[in-house]
Order: C-alpha cells, then structure tokens, then sequence
C-alpha cells in the first residue's frame, strides 16, 4: 500500500476523534451548559447533518481544484471548527463549531476514498479504502479514549483543543505525503450528479443510512445507557470505548479484505448479525460482562459495511465516483443523525436507556431487506442483459463508458 494512504489515515484518524469522543463526554458537556443528556445529544445530530449536507456542497465547491489541495483545505476548516468548539461560551456555540467541522467530514472521506483508489490497482481498491478507514477506526482505540479519560480528568475543551492539534498533524501529513493528482478529464458537475440516476447507487445509499444508523442508535447513549443501566462508573466508559473501537478496527479490516471478493454475502451476514446483536443489548446492557462483549460485536458489525459499501458505490459510479463517494459518507451522517434524534425520543419518552437499541435493530434489519432488494434488480439487469437476450442494445452490468462505446460501435 502507498506511502500516502497514511496521511489519508492521519487526517482521518483526527475527524474520527472529534466524531466519535463527543459521546464519552456527552453527561460532562450537558452539565457545563445546564441542558439535558437529550438536547446534549444534539451535538452529535447537528454534526451529522453537517456531514451530510456538508458532503456534497464542499465537493461541488472543490471541483475545480486538485484533490490534494481541496484535502488540505478541509482539514484547515475542521481545525477552526474544534477550535470553536474549545472556546465555546455558551451551547449553541459549541453546536455551531461542531457543525463548522463536520463541514470537513464527508468531503475528506469522499475525496480520500477516491484518491485511495486511484492510488493502488482495480483488485485492491476496497482494501486501500480500508486503509484510510482505519485512522478513523484507531481513533476509536487511542484518540476517543484518551480524549474522554482526558475531558473527565481536566475539562472537556482540553479535548477539543487537542483535537484541533491533530487536524494540524494531519494537515502537514497529507501537504507531504499525498501526491498531486491530476483531476479527472472531461468530468463536469452534470456526470457527478447523473450517478444518482443508478438505482444500485441510491440503494447503497440507503443501506448506508439505515445500517450504519443502527449502531449510532445504541452507541450515542453508551455513556448514560453503561452507568445507569449496566452499573458501570463513570470511568469506565474510556475502556468501553476502547472495545468499540478495537471491534471497529477489526470489522474494518475484515470488510476491506471481503469486499474485493464476496461484497453482497459480507453485507448479509454483517447486516444481520448486527440486527440480532442490537435486539440482544437491551438484555445485555444490564450485565457488565456481556454489555462489553456486546459494544465490541456492535463496533465490529457496524464497520464490517462500511468498506463495502463505499466500494459498491464507487463501483456503481464509474467515471465521475467523487460526488457519489462523498454524498455516501454523508450517508453514514444522515444515518447517524436520524438515530441519535430517534434515540432521544425514545428516552425523552420515558421507556429508559436501553430502548435506542431497538430502534438500532430495526434500522439494521431494513438495511438488510435493502441489501436482499439490491441483489434482485441487480440479478434481473444480469440477465436481461445477458448473451442473447432479445433486449435490444442491452448492456452488461458494470461496463464501463468505452467498453460500452465499443460494443454500440460494433
């Protein structure tokens, strides 16, 4: 794998800190400001609409600039972002920095994605995605932790300044070790955006929200849901983190090593495995041993679709993927967003912590008959384009623009 893929996973290894450290830290911020754990949540809603409105807007505005600079540019603003959120007087400040970084999110994950793949052979392009991913999942096993065990031990906007020194880490990795690629000739706006005429790629999209969400359902509450549901102390959420993150890393891993082989068979079992767990931790939430073991399977779960699923829309999008690729991590966001509002509702209205696990269920599950929705049409253009069929000027899944060319020409 290139040199540069590290930078990529530098650069996503700090966005993966700000995302994901909020959650360790969501009681500490709600009683600074004096609001409830549900309006606290808001801090993780608001940043995943930022994402994925965010996604496309900063990718359309990059396109007439290098990849290298537009990644360059976004880590500047997902720094002032977190600086904001550090110096934050009051909460809705503090939502506004969240939301000015996530700005950042979707279009780095995009973009990189994209640069990921161009960077190493056709064959091992989900396995490059991967790679990048995995500073956003390492986060999950270093930064997140330290960030929370830091924000509980000395003040939460500690942990967002840091965050904001590694944006700047990140910033000067990929201004040396990110190669200037050239752009894509005779890609305009009007081919990104005729990506999202595919069906495959809107279903992809759809199982990114419905899948990824789930386990945004559970995991936003796993502060509240672990102390007062499992028995856990409050400082014991940093190493149950820790697990979530070690679960991430190796579903990453495993998703980028499956995907290039297997896609569609690794998002069934991923999807509903992981709607089987999220039904089980409303009853393990309520033991310390199996609500661990629980967090780590939802982490490794979870991340076990995310290399797929980027790969498949990048796939389905051939020849202008950057608009798609970013759009889908927005995906992830809206997926995000929609849960934690979700998970809120469900304990505003009273029916306890652990009623967000359901709701992370059922998303999962609707992510899996999406999954099996997908593999039909995909089945029935398979063969209505087949050799001899009657269609006329039917074409083969999955050919590219000259292959297509060249068979109309003939």
């Amino acid at each position: 794998m290139p040199l540069a893929l590290l930078a990529l996973a530098i650069g996503a290894f700090g966005i993966g800190t700000t995302e994901f450290v909020i959650m360790g830290l969501l009681p500490e911020v709600a009683g600074d400001f004096g609001v409830s754990i549900p309006t606290a949540g808001f801090l993780v809603t608001g940043y995943a609409l930022g994402v994925m409105f965010g996604a496309p807007l900063m990718t359309v505005l990059g396109t007439k600039i290098s990849r290298k600079r537009m990644l360059m540019l976004l880590m500047g603003l997902f720094i002032i972002g977190n600086l904001l959120s550090a110096v934050a007087p009051v909460f809705a400040v503090m939502l506004i920095g969240r939301v000015v970084a996530s700005l950042a999110h979707g279009a780095f994950f995009g973009i990189g994605s994209v640069v990921a793949g161009d960077l190493v052979a056709p064959d091992k392009k989900a396995g490059a995605i991967a790679m990048m991913f995995t500073g956003l999942t390492v986060a999950n096993v270093v930064g997140v932790p330290l960030g929370t065990l830091l924000g509980q031990s000395v003040g939460w906007r500690v942990t967002f300044a840091v965050v904001a020194a590694l944006g700047v880490v990140g910033l000067v990795g990929i201004a040396k070790l990110v190669p200037d690629l050239p752009r894509a000739e005779g890609v305009r706006l009007r081919h990104e955006l005729a990506a999202f005429k595919n069906a495959q790629v809107l279903l992809a999209m759809a199982m990114t929200v419905l899948g990824f969400g789930g386990v945004f359902a559970a995991i936003t509450y796993i502060a509240p849901m672990m102390t007062h549901v499992a028995g856990f102390a409050d400082g014991s959420v940093t190493w149950l983190l820790v697990l979530f993150g070690l679960g991430m890393v190796g579903g990453n891993l495993i998703g980028g090593k499956y995907a290039d082989r297997a896609l569609m068979p690794l998002l069934y079992v991923s999807l509903g495995a992981l709607a089987l767990v999220l039904a089980l931790f409303t009853l393990t939430a309520h033991h310390k041993v199996l609500a661990a073991v629980t967090i780590a399977l939802i982490g490794a779960l979870g991340f076990a679709t995310v290399p797929p699923l980027q790969k498949r829309v990048l796939d389905q999008a051939h020849g202008a993927p950057t608009l798609a690729s970013a759009v889908n991590i927005g995906a992830f966001n809206l997926g995000n967003a929609l849960s934690a509002w979700l998970g809120g509702l469900v304990i505003a209205a009273g029916l306890g912590y652990t009623a967000p696990n359901w709701v992370g269920a059922a998303l999962a599950a609707a992510a899996l008959l999406l999954a099996f929705v997908s593999a039909a049409l995909e089945r029935r253009a398979g063969s209505s384009s087949a050799p001899g069929s009657d269609a006329p000027g039917a074409v083969v899944t999955g050919a590219t623009p000259a292959e297509h060319r060249t068979a109309v020409s003939h």
